[in-house]
């Protein structure tokens, strides 16, 4: 490794001595040894190369403010241009070790923008899609746009940052043109000499990439995540209703979709205020919180009777436990968990969820902890020896009674089966000895 770095700082010698020679860096300044150290080490840290990647920028930044004060002409691409080379560089390491930073990519982007070296890096047409966002952005060329992120999807065909950004990208380039159309109209200008694409207008290009991208990429989050963008524009309504109708269709047995579906109800708007009394207000909440539980509940029902998708059915519990906590407080969480605590299949996480939200109270009530403890053993106490374990802390602790400790232990004995006994008395003598 020390030979690789130090064949790299010999190659900079020239330049450096440049630098040093027009007066533009002493040679504290220009000391890279460290930098280049850490990008050879086994394992490298993303941190390394950004550190070293702003170095090498906080350097360009130094040589085009003092070459306005020195009186020393040299040529530009004899020092600049290997640094600017050598940034390209590190950032290409980076995002080949990093694919999915989206950061790191619009960071090179940026980087290339402010030094004016597009024609440098060909690589982004084919490799990720915040290049082609920005050349919508800063060319007016939906159309070059359209064709980069063609190219993209034929290297990244399952990319789904691609599809969504190629989608974002079809809406946009819609909703610009909705807006110009309504200019010209208002303006009262002939529109023969314009051309508004029906299809663009009204999303149907947008339509096309949803049903390519939900074509190959078949998961309810990512059907969700595209709905999530089309509710950014006011004129999708026919599209997001089409992709709602997907939701429900095709993804009937996940919990995401249920959970989303849900929340959706109980975040829809809600009456106005200026036109409805807060009795009226009032009413119009409870009825989409009802309308929400309805929703956890038939999800449930439904994930419930296809037996062949236990884990989903679990998801859903957690979910609807979690989301109890959340909009109703305490009180409608232990509702929740006393509704569904017969219901299986059930998960540890369904009862430890429980425990830690009843902790989290003020005066959280020991009864309570040894209900949920007492419930989770039923399922589980014949395998898990860490939910015995956590029941016998829990009884150590300040709300507990110590002398029940000695009754717990007796019947995780009896009831563990295999070698969960085996772990079980090697960590209850480290618990008694201070070491667990």
């Amino acid at each position: 490794m020390a030979e690789i770095v130090q064949q790299r700082i010999e190659d900079r010698i020239p330049e450096l001595e440049q630098l040093e020679r027009v007066g533009l860096f002493t040679k504290k300044e220009v000391k890279v040894t460290a930098l280049e150290y850490k990008l050879h080490r086994l394992i490298v840290n993303k941190e390394d190369f950004i550190a070293y990647i702003q170095y090498e920028i906080n350097v360009l930044e130094l040589i085009k403010k003092r070459r306005a004060h020195i009186h020393y002409k040299f040529k530009r691409e004899e020092i600049e241009f290997p640094i600017i080379h050598r940034i390209h560089g590190i950032f290409r390491r980076a995002t080949k070790k990093w694919k999915d930073d989206v950061q790191l990519w619009l960071s090179h982007v940026a980087f290339c923008k402010k030094w004016v070296c597009k024609a440098g890096i060909p690589f982004f047409y084919a490799s990720y899609p915040p290049w082609q966002a920005s050349e919508l952005e800063d060319q007016d060329s939906s159309e070059s746009a359209r064709h980069l992120f063609l190219r993209a999807l034929r290297f990244h065909p399952n990319n789904k940052k691609v599809y969504q950004e190629y989608f974002r990208m079809e809406l946009l380039h819609a909703e610009k043109l909705r807006k110009q159309k309504a200019e010209l109209e208002k303006a009262e200008i002939d529109l023969g000499e314009y051309e508004f694409s029906p299809a663009i207008l009204s999303g149907r290009l947008a339509d096309v990439v949803y049903k390519d991208a939900t074509g190959k990429i078949k998961e309810a989050e990512f059907v969700i995540s595209l709905l999530n963008i089309a509710a950014i524009f006011d004129f999708t309504k026919e599209l997001q209703d089409s992709i709602l109708q997907d939701l429900q269709t095709n993804y009937a047995a996940d919990s995401l979709m249920w959970d989303f579906m849900a929340r959706r109800e109980l975040e829809a708007p809600g009456l106005g205020e200026e036109h409805h009394s807060a009795k009226a207000r009032a009413l119009d909440i409870n009825r989409r919180e009802e309308r929400c539980c309805q929703l956890y509940e038939e999800g449930l029902r439904v994930i419930s009777l296809q037996s062949a998708v236990p884990t989903v059915a679990m998801e859903m519990k957690d979910s609807y436990l979690n989301w109890s906590y959340t909009t109703g407080g305490y009180k409608k969480a232990r509702k929740t968990f006393k509704s569904l605590q017969e219901n299986r299949p059930l998960s540890k996480s369904f009862f430890t969820r429980m425990v830690e939200i009843e902790k989290e109270q003020e005066a959280p009530k020991m009864n309570h902890l040894r209900e949920y403890y007492e419930r989770a053993l039923q399922e589980f106490g014949t395998s898990d020896d860490d939910l015995w374990l956590q029941y016998i802390q829990e009884e150590l602790s300040t709300l507990g009674q110590p002398e029940n400790c000695g009754k717990i232990h007796w019947r995780a004995m009896k009831f563990l089966e295999g070698e969960s006994v085996e772990r079980f008395v090697s960590k209850y003598t480290l618990l008694q000895t201070g070491h667990a």
